[in-house]
Protein backbone atom coordinates (compact mmCIF):
# COMPACT_ATOMS: atom_id res chain seq x y z
CA UNK A 1 0.00 0.00 0.00
CA UNK A 2 1.31 3.45 -0.95
CA UNK A 3 0.37 6.78 0.61
CA UNK A 4 0.81 10.04 -1.32
CA UNK A 5 0.46 13.31 0.58
CA UNK A 6 -0.13 16.65 -1.15
CA UNK A 7 1.41 19.55 0.80
CA UNK A 8 2.13 23.25 0.46
CA UNK A 9 4.24 25.55 2.55
CA UNK A 10 1.55 28.23 2.43
CA UNK A 11 -2.12 28.51 1.57
CA UNK A 12 -3.41 29.47 -1.85
CA UNK A 13 -0.91 27.56 -3.96
CA UNK A 14 -3.53 25.31 -5.61
CA UNK A 15 -2.85 22.26 -3.45
CA UNK A 16 -6.46 21.13 -3.03
CA UNK A 17 -7.33 21.75 -6.69
CA UNK A 18 -4.49 19.47 -7.73
CA UNK A 19 -5.26 16.91 -5.02
CA UNK A 20 -8.87 16.73 -6.26
CA UNK A 21 -7.67 16.32 -9.86
CA UNK A 22 -5.35 13.52 -8.75
CA UNK A 23 -8.30 11.88 -6.95
CA UNK A 24 -10.16 11.95 -10.27
CA UNK A 25 -7.23 10.44 -12.16
CA UNK A 26 -6.23 7.80 -9.60
CA UNK A 27 -7.55 4.24 -9.56
CA UNK A 28 -8.10 1.89 -6.63
CA UNK A 29 -7.63 4.45 -3.87
CA UNK A 30 -8.97 6.01 -0.68
CA UNK A 31 -9.11 9.81 -0.49
CA UNK A 32 -8.27 11.52 2.78
CA UNK A 33 -8.71 15.23 3.55
CA UNK A 34 -6.30 15.92 6.40
CA UNK A 35 -6.94 19.66 6.59
CA UNK A 36 -9.21 19.26 9.62
CA UNK A 37 -9.16 22.96 10.60
CA UNK A 38 -10.39 24.28 7.23
CA UNK A 39 -11.33 21.35 4.97
CA UNK A 40 -12.53 22.07 1.45
CA UNK A 41 -12.05 18.87 -0.55
CA UNK A 42 -15.74 18.12 0.03
CA UNK A 43 -16.70 21.27 -1.89
CA UNK A 44 -15.44 19.64 -5.10
CA UNK A 45 -16.14 15.99 -4.34
CA UNK A 46 -19.65 16.58 -2.91
CA UNK A 47 -19.56 13.39 -0.81
CA UNK A 48 -22.49 11.59 0.79
CA UNK A 49 -21.77 10.84 4.45
CA UNK A 50 -22.21 7.22 5.46
CA UNK A 51 -20.79 7.56 8.98
CA UNK A 52 -20.43 10.53 11.35
CA UNK A 53 -18.46 10.23 14.60
CA UNK A 54 -17.98 12.82 17.34
CA UNK A 55 -14.36 13.64 18.14
CA UNK A 56 -13.35 14.22 21.75
CA UNK A 57 -9.87 15.27 22.79
CA UNK A 58 -8.46 16.91 25.88
CA UNK A 59 -10.60 18.09 28.78
CA UNK A 60 -12.29 21.26 29.92
CA UNK A 61 -13.30 22.51 33.36
CA UNK A 62 -17.00 22.89 34.22
CA UNK A 63 -17.94 24.54 37.53
CA UNK A 64 -20.98 23.09 39.31
CA UNK A 65 -22.47 26.18 40.98
CA UNK A 66 -24.72 24.04 43.18
CA UNK A 67 -21.58 22.74 44.90
CA UNK A 68 -19.43 25.85 44.51
CA UNK A 69 -18.83 27.82 47.74
CA UNK A 70 -17.50 30.90 45.90
CA UNK A 71 -14.17 30.68 47.72
CA UNK A 72 -12.33 32.02 44.67
CA UNK A 73 -9.54 29.43 44.82
CA UNK A 74 -9.97 28.54 41.15
CA UNK A 75 -9.75 32.22 40.17
CA UNK A 76 -6.57 32.56 42.22
CA UNK A 77 -4.89 29.43 40.86
CA UNK A 78 -5.72 29.68 37.12
CA UNK A 79 -2.74 31.20 35.33
CA UNK A 80 -4.62 31.41 32.02
CA UNK A 81 -7.35 33.76 33.25
CA UNK A 82 -9.98 31.19 32.30
CA UNK A 83 -12.22 31.73 35.36
CA UNK A 84 -14.93 34.37 34.99
CA UNK A 85 -16.67 35.77 38.07
CA UNK A 86 -20.06 37.46 38.19
CA UNK A 87 -20.92 38.17 41.80
CA UNK A 88 -20.76 34.83 43.59
CA UNK A 89 -21.11 32.88 40.33
CA UNK A 90 -17.93 31.40 38.89
CA UNK A 91 -17.65 29.99 35.37
CA UNK A 92 -14.78 28.43 33.40
CA UNK A 93 -14.35 30.12 30.03
CA UNK A 94 -14.04 27.28 27.45
CA UNK A 95 -12.10 29.52 25.03
CA UNK A 96 -9.38 30.31 27.56
CA UNK A 97 -9.33 26.99 29.43
CA UNK A 98 -6.16 25.00 28.64
CA UNK A 99 -7.33 21.86 30.44
CA UNK A 100 -4.46 21.94 32.94
CA UNK A 101 -6.73 20.69 35.76
CA UNK A 102 -5.20 22.91 38.45
CA UNK A 103 -8.63 24.28 39.40
CA UNK A 104 -9.96 20.72 39.74
CA UNK A 105 -7.05 19.69 41.93
CA UNK A 106 -7.28 22.67 44.31
CA UNK A 107 -11.07 23.15 44.58
CA UNK A 108 -11.88 22.48 48.28
CA UNK A 109 -15.53 21.75 47.49
CA UNK A 110 -14.88 19.32 44.60
CA UNK A 111 -17.21 21.54 42.58
CA UNK A 112 -15.33 21.40 39.27
CA UNK A 113 -15.97 18.62 36.78
CA UNK A 114 -13.45 17.73 34.08
CA UNK A 115 -15.15 16.01 31.11
CA UNK A 116 -13.60 15.36 27.71
CA UNK A 117 -13.83 18.26 25.29
CA UNK A 118 -16.13 17.84 22.27
CA UNK A 119 -13.88 19.21 19.50
CA UNK A 120 -15.57 18.31 16.23
CA UNK A 121 -16.62 15.41 14.03
CA UNK A 122 -15.04 13.06 11.52
CA UNK A 123 -16.76 11.39 8.59
CA UNK A 124 -16.61 8.43 6.27
CA UNK A 125 -18.24 9.31 2.94
CA UNK A 126 -18.76 8.11 -0.59
CA UNK A 127 -17.71 10.37 -3.44
CA UNK A 128 -17.72 10.07 -7.21
CA UNK A 129 -13.98 9.36 -7.03
CA UNK A 130 -14.12 6.77 -4.26
CA UNK A 131 -14.31 6.64 -0.45
CA UNK A 132 -13.43 9.85 1.39
CA UNK A 133 -12.26 10.16 4.99
CA UNK A 134 -12.54 13.71 6.32
CA UNK A 135 -13.26 15.80 9.41
CA UNK A 136 -14.12 19.24 10.76
CA UNK A 137 -12.87 20.70 14.01
CA UNK A 138 -14.98 23.36 15.70
CA UNK A 139 -13.50 26.90 15.48
CA UNK A 140 -10.62 27.44 17.88
CA UNK A 141 -10.28 23.79 18.89
CA UNK A 142 -6.89 22.14 19.24
CA UNK A 143 -5.52 18.60 18.88
CA UNK A 144 -5.72 18.67 15.09
CA UNK A 145 -2.61 16.47 15.02
CA UNK A 146 -4.40 13.75 16.93
CA UNK A 147 -7.42 13.96 14.62
CA UNK A 148 -5.15 13.77 11.56
CA UNK A 149 -3.57 10.59 12.94
CA UNK A 150 -7.05 9.14 13.48
CA UNK A 151 -8.10 9.91 9.89
CA UNK A 152 -4.97 8.29 8.50
CA UNK A 153 -5.62 5.19 10.60
CA UNK A 154 -9.20 4.96 9.32
CA UNK A 155 -8.03 5.46 5.73
CA UNK A 156 -5.56 2.58 6.07
CA UNK A 157 -8.24 0.37 7.60
CA UNK A 158 -10.62 1.13 4.73
CA UNK A 159 -7.93 0.55 2.11
CA UNK A 160 -7.18 -2.87 3.59
CA UNK A 161 -10.87 -3.70 3.90
CA UNK A 162 -11.59 -2.79 0.28
CA UNK A 163 -8.22 -4.14 -0.96
CA UNK A 164 -7.18 -0.79 -2.39
CA UNK A 165 -3.49 -0.07 -2.92
CA UNK A 166 -3.30 3.72 -2.65
CA UNK A 167 -4.18 6.41 -0.12
CA UNK A 168 -4.26 9.93 -1.57
CA UNK A 169 -4.23 12.62 1.13
CA UNK A 170 -4.73 16.37 0.92
CA UNK A 171 -2.63 17.85 3.73
CA UNK A 172 -2.59 21.20 5.50
CA UNK A 173 -0.44 24.24 4.70
CA UNK A 174 2.63 25.04 6.78
CA UNK A 175 4.90 22.85 8.91
CA UNK A 176 2.95 22.65 12.18
CA UNK A 177 1.61 19.75 14.24
CA UNK A 178 -1.08 18.58 11.74
CA UNK A 179 1.52 18.54 8.93
CA UNK A 180 3.93 16.50 11.04
CA UNK A 181 1.12 14.09 11.89
CA UNK A 182 0.20 13.88 8.19
CA UNK A 183 3.75 13.36 7.00
CA UNK A 184 5.26 10.66 9.18
CA UNK A 185 5.45 7.36 7.35
CA UNK A 186 4.00 8.40 3.97
CA UNK A 187 5.45 7.02 0.73
CA UNK A 188 5.75 10.35 -1.11
CA UNK A 189 5.17 14.02 -0.33
CA UNK A 190 4.14 16.17 -3.29
CA UNK A 191 4.77 19.84 -2.49
CA UNK A 192 2.81 22.41 -4.49
CA UNK A 193 4.52 25.78 -4.54
CA UNK A 194 4.31 29.07 -6.41
CA UNK A 195 7.07 31.30 -7.80
CA UNK A 196 7.19 34.01 -5.14
CA UNK A 197 9.80 34.70 -2.45
CA UNK A 198 7.38 33.55 0.27
CA UNK A 199 6.42 30.47 -1.78
CA UNK A 200 10.07 29.49 -2.21
CA UNK A 201 10.85 30.14 1.45
CA UNK A 202 7.94 27.99 2.63
CA UNK A 203 8.86 25.27 0.14
CA UNK A 204 12.32 25.13 1.70
CA UNK A 205 10.80 24.74 5.18
CA UNK A 206 8.48 21.91 4.13
CA UNK A 207 11.26 20.17 2.20
CA UNK A 208 13.46 20.32 5.30
CA UNK A 209 10.65 18.76 7.34
CA UNK A 210 10.27 15.98 4.77
CA UNK A 211 14.01 15.38 4.89
CA UNK A 212 13.83 15.04 8.68
CA UNK A 213 11.24 12.27 8.31
CA UNK A 214 13.11 10.76 5.34
CA UNK A 215 10.12 11.15 3.04
CA UNK A 216 10.82 11.41 -0.72
CA UNK A 217 9.66 14.68 -2.26
CA UNK A 218 8.21 15.70 -5.60
CA UNK A 219 7.67 19.38 -6.42
CA UNK A 220 5.05 21.07 -8.58
CA UNK A 221 5.48 24.75 -9.48
CA UNK A 222 2.02 26.24 -9.99
CA UNK A 223 1.56 29.56 -11.86
CA UNK A 224 5.16 29.11 -12.96
CA UNK A 225 4.91 31.66 -15.77
CA UNK A 226 4.06 34.57 -13.47
CA UNK A 227 7.62 34.90 -12.18
CA UNK A 228 10.20 33.03 -14.30
CA UNK A 229 13.08 34.20 -12.09
CA UNK A 230 11.55 32.65 -8.94
CA UNK A 231 10.55 29.53 -10.88
CA UNK A 232 14.18 29.11 -11.90
CA UNK A 233 15.27 29.60 -8.27
CA UNK A 234 12.89 26.83 -7.20
CA UNK A 235 14.23 24.51 -9.92
CA UNK A 236 17.80 25.25 -8.80
CA UNK A 237 16.88 24.52 -5.18
CA UNK A 238 15.26 21.24 -6.23
CA UNK A 239 18.36 20.09 -8.12
CA UNK A 240 20.69 21.06 -5.29
CA UNK A 241 18.63 19.13 -2.74
CA UNK A 242 18.09 16.11 -5.00
CA UNK A 243 14.33 16.64 -5.13
CA UNK A 244 12.23 15.57 -8.10
CA UNK A 245 10.57 18.34 -10.10
CA UNK A 246 7.31 16.72 -11.22
CA UNK A 247 6.23 19.60 -13.44
CA UNK A 248 5.29 23.21 -13.96
CA UNK A 249 1.81 24.59 -14.47
CA UNK A 250 0.91 28.00 -15.94
CA UNK A 251 -1.48 30.51 -14.46
CA UNK A 252 -4.88 29.85 -16.05
CA UNK A 253 -8.32 31.23 -15.04
CA UNK A 254 -9.86 27.96 -16.19
CA UNK A 255 -9.06 26.55 -12.75
CA UNK A 256 -11.42 29.11 -11.19
CA UNK A 257 -14.16 28.25 -13.68
CA UNK A 258 -13.78 24.57 -12.82
CA UNK A 259 -14.08 25.32 -9.10
CA UNK A 260 -17.18 27.47 -9.64
CA UNK A 261 -18.74 24.49 -11.44
CA UNK A 262 -17.79 22.15 -8.59
CA UNK A 263 -15.49 20.09 -10.80
CA UNK A 264 -11.83 19.22 -11.03
CA UNK A 265 -9.87 20.68 -13.94
CA UNK A 266 -9.53 17.19 -15.41
CA UNK A 267 -13.33 16.90 -15.50
CA UNK A 268 -14.21 20.44 -16.56
CA UNK A 269 -11.70 20.65 -19.39
CA UNK A 270 -10.74 17.02 -19.79
CA UNK A 271 -8.86 17.44 -23.08
CA UNK A 272 -7.58 20.98 -22.61
CA UNK A 273 -3.93 21.91 -22.40
CA UNK A 274 -3.96 22.54 -18.64
CA UNK A 275 -5.72 19.24 -17.90
CA UNK A 276 -3.23 17.39 -20.10
CA UNK A 277 -0.35 18.92 -18.15
CA UNK A 278 -1.97 17.82 -14.88
CA UNK A 279 -2.39 14.31 -16.28
CA UNK A 280 1.29 14.23 -17.22
CA UNK A 281 2.28 15.36 -13.71
CA UNK A 282 0.10 12.61 -12.26
CA UNK A 283 1.86 10.04 -14.47
CA UNK A 284 5.21 11.38 -13.25
CA UNK A 285 3.95 11.16 -9.65
CA UNK A 286 2.86 7.55 -10.04
CA UNK A 287 6.15 6.64 -11.71
CA UNK A 288 8.08 8.15 -8.80
CA UNK A 289 5.81 6.42 -6.29
CA UNK A 290 6.34 3.06 -8.00
CA UNK A 291 10.08 3.35 -7.29
CA UNK A 292 9.44 3.69 -3.55
CA UNK A 293 8.85 0.74 -1.29
CA UNK A 294 5.51 0.77 0.53
CA UNK A 295 5.38 0.69 4.34
CA UNK A 296 4.13 -2.91 4.15
CA UNK A 297 7.06 -4.17 2.07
Amino acid sequence: MKEILILSGKGGTGKTSLAAAFAHLAKGHVICDLDVDAPDMHLILKPENTQTVDFYSGHEALINNKKCTACGKCLEMCRYGAIDQTGVIFRANPIKCEGCKVCVAFCPADAIEFPERFCGRWFISDSRFGPLIHAQLFPGEENSGRLVALLRQKAKEMAKQKRLNLILSDGTPGIGCPVISSLSGVSLAVIVTEPTPSGRHDLERVAELCSHFRVPVGIIINKSDLNPKESLAIETFSREKGLTLLGRLPHDPIITRAMVNGQTITEYAAHGNFANQVKNIWRQTMALTAEIKSYEE
